[in-house]
């Protein structure tokens, strides 16, 4: 993410002007530079509105997919829904508004080791957003295995996605309702240790340790929250 959200509108002209040449120089200082150049700027004000190039405005085109994604839901009466396809229809449409060259391009980028710190905020708030716009109200351990494993989940789709050539991205939907159907087996694999009288025993600290977990608290609050032993709860 940039170190401070930028000015608008000017940031999204230039995200909207970087789109038409992401595809040629990917996630680049040279498409910055000439989305300036479509839009009139200085390009010592694009670099003031994105200082780190091309990374801050593929972080930027990622969030405003997850914006997007967020706004559909909001639209959408999902009362009727089961909640996996919930979680499924919530990672579609955010697959579904985005523009897959750009996306490669920004995995492109993102891999690379030294931009792994904002790779994995990337993806985590990605599925943080989804469990939020889908109610979620978990505040221990499971705020944290929630998203993980979303986090999961969207990554493994997306790259099925870049390569999936059948019609609809069909594939791509039958491998997503597949990765949710894995989750929702973990899920009931959890509830079972939990009630099961040997294996609650043999697994007592990890699960007390699971259950201390706190969510942070505040948006500026960083990962991993905090945690508070049984000990402290009573």
């Amino acid at each position: 993410m940039t170190r401070e959200t930028p000015a608008r509108p000017a940031a999204d002209a230039l995200l909207d002007a970087a789109l038409t040449h992401v595809a040629f120089d990917g996630w680049s200082q040279a498409t910055l530079e000439a989305a300036a150049a479509d839009c009139g700027l200085d390009p010592a004000e694009a670099r003031a509105l994105f200082p780190r190039g091309g990374l801050d405005l593929a972080l930027a085109y990622h969030r405003r997919g997850d914006a997007a994604m967020q706004a559909e839901l909001a639209a959408r009466d999902l009362s009727t829904m089961r909640f996996r396809d919930r979680v499924a229809l919530a990672v579609r449409l955010r697959l579904e508004g985005a523009d897959r060259e750009a996306v490669r391009r920004g995995v492109t980028l993102l891999s690379l080791p030294h931009h792994a710190p904002e790779a994995a905020r990337a993806l985590w708030n990605t599925a943080d957003t989804i469990w939020n716009a889908l109610g979620d109200s978990s505040e221990d351990g499971n705020w944290y295995t929630k998203r993980a494993t979303l986090s999961a989940v969207y990554s493994s789709t997306v790259l099925y996605w870049l390569g999936d050539s059948s019609p609809d991205f069909e594939e791509t939907w039958a491998f997503l309702d597949r990765r949710i159907e894995d989750v929702m087996r973990i899920e009931k694999a959890k509830a079972e240790v939990r009630k099961s009288p040997v294996l609650s025993k043999v697994l007592a600290l990890p699960l007390a340790v699971l259950d201390g977990l706190r969510k942070p608290e505040g948006a500026e609050t960083p990962l991993p929250g905090r945690w508070d032993p049984p000990a402290a709860r009573r």
